[in-house]
């Protein structure tokens, strides 16, 4: 056996910090563990433990005196010597189940919470989305690493809307991808992410168990986005096809292909965006493109806990034939722990592309 696979192995069970201190009483009152991130929302954590014992000369709650787990707290999850999530605490729930002791859970969230928080009205004249990101960042006292191409808006309107969910909308628009570590708010390109090598995960090493789907229902041969420009009082029309996905899609075949090629051409028309210039059109259809190309085949699994699991990190899947092998972009990642099935991991995974027929 591998020496990375036995250390993983050999951890069982995670720990915890409470304020940057580390709590060994919780780790094995520990009965359930949820951490979760997604593309659309926070980095979020779920822990339960048992909340019942030797108390004071006697028996009682344990936590229920909040000395040690409170509101406002940093709450982290710790995986060996490696962070697997680090938050603040937001809930406290009490469980009494009829056929269990009593449980306490905890609930923690990243520092997206800030913003999930803060809803405004606001209007933003003559700028690129890099800016506008980089404001709000400052708004609540984070660092931003934004590295976002994009045209100059006349008009970005943020109506009733919580900073995060405008942030996402505005990422999205431009195909970017926005994530916390920390204080430092990051929004880059998919390309442009910090990578090094992909995580390589083995069916029936370190990924337990996967199923792929290629499905040409969620492809388009081409997007078309219209509208009108204000300035040149003139209609505005820009069309992306499987060109824009350039190095993404390597010496796969994409869905729009196979599309075109097996049932025939199928055109996407966006009519709910407005763009009010010929930069901000090729962006919304370049982007819309991007987004539902890299649809076409996902992965679905469960493979063992690994810190470097994170939405956004590439995966390479091996053992699962010549169609699906290849490297995907993590979308959504679970970290799961319970009594019945020990640690782990679910996943969903995306590639633009399928494999060469053998």
């Amino acid at each position: 056996m591998a020496d990375g696979t036995t250390t993983r192995l050999r951890i069982a069970r995670p720990t915890f910090k409470v304020d940057g201190q580390e709590q060994g009483p919780l780790a094995s009152a520990l009965l359930e563990l949820c951490v979760e991130e997604s593309t659309d929302g926070l980095y979020r954590c779920e822990a339960t433990f048992g909340n019942l014992g030797p108390k004071d000369g006697g028996t009682g709650f344990l936590y229920f005196d909040r000395r040690l787990l409170d509101f406002g707290k940093t709450f982290s999850v710790w995986l060996g010597p490696d962070v697997l999530f680090e938050g603040r605490i937001t809930a406290l729930e009490g469980l009494f189940l009829e056929s269990s002791p009593p449980a306490i859970t905890v609930l923690a969230e990243d520092r997206f919470q800030d913003l999930r928080m803060t809803r405004r009205t606001a209007t933003y004249v003559d700028v690129t989305d890099k800016q506008v990101i980089e404001r709000l960042a400052g708004k609540h006292g984070l660092t931003p690493d934004v590295q976002v191409r994009g045209p100059t808006h006349p008009v970005l309107a943020q109506v009733n809307q919580s900073d995060l969910a405008f942030l996402r909308e505005r990422c999205r628009a431009v195909d970017a991808e926005l994530w916390m570590e920390g204080r430092t708010l990051h929004a880059r390109h998919r390309a442009a992410r910090p990578q090094g090598q992909a995580l390589k995960l083995g069916m029936g090493n370190e990924l337990r168990e996967v199923v792929v789907t290629a499905d040409l229902a969620t492809q388009r041969s081409a997007v078309k986005v219209s509208g009108w420009d204000v300035h040149a009082k003139d209609a505005l029309t820009h069309e992306a096809g499987p060109s824009v996905l350039g190095a993404e899609l390597g010496s796969d075949e994409s869905g729009a292909s196979l599309l075109a090629s097996k049932l025939g051409e199928r055109k996407e028309s966006v009519v709910h965006t407005v763009p009010q210039n010929s930069d901000e059109a090729k962006a919304q259809a370049e982007a819309c493109f991007r987004q539902m190309a890299r649809r076409f085949v996902v992965a679905r699994g469960t493979a063992q806990t690994d810190v470097k699991l994170r939405v956004g990190a590439r995966v390479e899947l091996s053992g699962v034939g010549p169609l699906f092998t290849g490297t995907y972009t993590l979308v959504d990642v679970k970290h799961v722990f319970d009594g019945a099935k020990g640690l782990r991991t679910d996943f969903v995974a995306e590639r633009p592309g399928l494999g060469r027929p053998s």
